[in-house]
């Protein structure tokens, strides 16, 4: 197979029943059963509404890195930026704007796309849209946080530091290791096209 065939397929599948089994605030949880192959299977999965990631490089080749904490997984992981697309109508781009804005209180003028990647297709249809931002300033005001973000520790670590705490298993947050790798990949080859700064 050749590599520009090699991808993801998309399937209509037959959902006979669905329900909602738990409603949160930010995401939901249904139970579908569904006509797949000569039977039926059942599933249940978070319904999620996805995200959008930044992957900020300064003009030393360093990427901002933030670390909060997680209840899930009882740590401060470090992570990129990142935020709920939970704006109707707002895409993917102005979500990472302005969350750059809110959690690091910077405004970059160059923003690249580099991968949208599902988190956990097994469990979850969250997808998050991973972007390369450069050109970076601080913005005038500084966004008040609270609850995990109260307390976010943030620092600049070189882009081959982070890829080296990556493959080390050092730094395990999904997002950020697909962010920094694909980062380091953009920015060693040719120019990929860059989504509007305006």
């Amino acid at each position: 197979m050749a590599s520009e065939e090699l991808r993801d397929e998309p399937v209509s599948a037959d959902v006979l029943h669905s329900d909602l089994v738990y409603e949160g605030r930010v995401w939901d949880v249904r139970n579908d059963r569904v006509r797949y192959g000569d039977g039926e299977i059942v599933r249940q999965y978070v319904v999620h509404p996805g995200a959008a990631a930044i992957v900020a490089v300064d003009a030393e080749n360093r990427v901002l890195l933030i670390q909060q904490y997680r209840h899930p997984i009882r740590h401060r992981d470090w992570e990129i930026p990142a935020g709920l697309l939970d704006v109707a109508g707002e895409e993917p781009l102005e979500t990472a704007r302005r969350e750059l804005a809110e959690e690091a209180d910077l405004a970059a003028s160059s923003w690249q796309p580099l991968v949208s990647i599902f988190t956990t297709p097994g469990g979850n249809d969250e997808v998050v849209h991973v972007f390369l931002a450069r050109g970076l300033s601080h913005v005038g005001e500084v966004h008040a946080r609270e609850a995990e973000e109260a307390d976010i520790r943030v620092e600049w670590v070189a882009l081959e530091d982070a890829v080296a705490g990556v493959l080390a298993g050092r730094l395990r947050n999904g997002i950020l290791a697909v962010g920094v790798l694909a980062a380091a990949e953009a920015l060693r080859g040719p120019a990929a096209p860059e989504a509007s700064g305006d």
